[in-house]
């Protein structure tokens, strides 16, 4: 059983920066595309980022291009989202992600609060 384990979220300023790591267990992680997704308060879970096996190829949403940047370490079995600039509309839930015979693998969310 594929497993996914979250940890960096917390509470910043806007304007400031943070750093969310995902580390996978049960699976070979470097064949797999990585994602991370929000579910923001009253809204839709929403798609944030992906990244390739490889990490060759990295896409993100347009409300975060630019400011975010997904990495992976395969390693270290690890994959990570850098969040500069925050503003009060990132608030949200993240989750990591990866897709598996046909079904999502999800991450326990980590909160980030960005709030003055």
């Amino acid at each position: 059983q594929p497993q996914l384990v979250e940890s960096g979220g917390g509470l910043v300023q806007p304007g400031g920066s943070l750093r969310l790591s995902c580390e996978a267990f049960g699976f070979t992680f470097s064949s797999y595309a990585m994602s991370w997704y929000r579910q923001a308060p009253g809204k839709e879970r929403e798609w944030v980022a992906g990244i390739s096996s490889a990490g060759r190829i990295r896409n993100y949403a347009d409300s975060v291009k630019g400011r975010f940047t997904i990495s992976r370490d395969n390693a270290k079995n690890t994959v990570y989202l850098q969040m500069n600039s925050l503003k009060p509309e990132d608030t949200a839930v993240y989750y990591c992600n990866t897709r598996r015979a046909d079904r999502d693998y999800w991450g326990q969310g980590t909160q980030v609060t960005v709030s003055s």
